[in-house]
């Protein structure tokens, strides 16, 4: 296993190489992460890193993601955009992520093109091509480079070298865009951004790290998602959920039996 990733780290370390300076499209997300890290090994200051901050990404993945840049030296930039100005995102049609990873990429090149960087690569990895992503379609259209898919690496190879490497995001929860928690067809706004993210970081302090809240009816309704093993502890921290999760706005709160699941939006 060890000599498959490190082969893999080769064949990505090469790639990188042969693209020259690089604007890395950067969430401070494990794949993003690593793919900067490499990268600032590969090619020093031959590299920057693009955040596009708005109300679709939690504030603590944002202080996650500086202070990630800091402590691995990376040469981050960040932007701050508001994708719901814009009507094919704001009002959350089936392929919002296209959409929004259009706008997304075309704000990163032009401001990555002011600094003289022409090529941009994302943390896209052999995983992600196996599961619903309408953003890959805009990321193939505008000619994001995917160095991970390049180099065969897979989701779990990502935690693998990012672990041998001792970067400590190596085991960080997965996580999505906060619209992802809002059925399709539904508007988007900052009311209903905002209670998720509150939910979510009332989820994270009682200890449900890796979680979703999905809100239904307007925002009134929140679906909670947590890893089935850990169903047993919602259900008897069941009155303290509620009554922090009401705080925050919410009239009625439910608890998922079927467990986390990326994606759970997209169920037929």
């Amino acid at each position: 296993m060890k000599n498959m990733t490190n082969n893999k780290l080769k064949q990505l370390e090469d790639f990188i190489q042969s693209t020259g300076p690089v604007a890395i499209l950067f969430s401070g997300g494990v794949d993003s992460s690593l793919l900067s890290v490499v990268s600032r090994e590969v090619l020093g200051d031959k590299h920057i890193c693009i955040l596009l901050n708005s109300p679709l990404i939690p504030e603590y993945a944002v202080c996650r993601a500086k202070q990630t840049a800091h402590d691995y030296g990376l040469k981050l930039h960040v932007l701050d955009i508001d994708p719901l100005e814009y009507e094919n995102i704001r009002m959350n049609p089936r392929d919002r992520c296209y959409h929004c990873k259009k706008k997304v990429i075309e704000i990163a090149r032009k401001y990555a093109a002011s600094l003289g960087y022409t090529v941009i690569a994302d943390g896209t990895n052999v995983s992600d091509t196996q599961t619903l992503r309408p953003g890959l379609a805009a990321s193939r259209e505008e000619r994001i480079l995917h160095p991970f898919v390049s180099a065969n690496i897979t989701k779990a190879d990502i935690r693998q070298i990012a672990k041998q490497k001792d970067c400590d995001f190596w085991d960080l929860p997965s996580s999505a865009c906060l619209a992802s928690r809002i059925p399709y067809g539904e508007m988007l706004d900052v009311e209903k951004l905002g209670k998720i993210e509150q939910g979510e970081d009332i989820l994270h302090r009682m200890g449900f790290l890796q979680c979703r809240m999905r809100l239904h009816d307007g925002g009134t309704l929140a679906r909670i998602e947590v890893p089935a093993e850990q169903i047993p502890t919602a259900i008897l921290k069941m009155d303290d959920l509620i009554s922090h999760l009401k705080a925050t706005g919410i009239k009625h709160v439910c608890l998922d039996l079927e467990g986390y699941r990326s994606g759970s939006m997209d169920e037929t």
